[in-house]
């Protein structure tokens, strides 16, 4: 998608903070943080949403989950916690129409809802 800064990020065009990178996934600190850990983790291919996830693309949810876990691990607050957080769709604040997972950390976050 040409339009899309997450595609743009993959492609360097656009610069960031990479936590994690291989040939299908990359991890990169947010720019604009709502904790003190805030790290997305997207696909490389351009998938919309989880509402747009085809039985080809499920194997890369379970990679990004294990992703997920290893950098937690890696930065350290895979014992302390942590929140993952995918919204679906504008209704849901998917702000980037690029399927994309939220690692929140680095505070206590209760029953409160970020």
């Amino acid at each position: 998608m040409e339009d899309c800064i997450f595609c743009k990020i993959i492609k360097e065009e656009i610069p960031s903070k990479k936590v994690y990178e291989d040939e299908e996934i990359l991890a990169f600190n947010d720019i604009n943080p709502a904790a003190p850990i805030h790290i997305l983790v997207i696909p490389k291919k351009h998938i919309e949403s989880l509402a747009h996830i085809k039985k080809e693309d499920e194997p890369i949810i379970g990679k990004i989950y294990g992703v997920i876990n290893k950098i937690a691990e890696e930065q350290g607050f895979k014992e302390s916690g942590y929140r993952v957080i995918v919204n679906c769709g504008k209704d849901a604040g998917q702000e980037v129409m690029h399927l994309h997972f939220h690692i929140l950390a680095g505070a206590k976050f209760g029953d409160k809802i970020v």
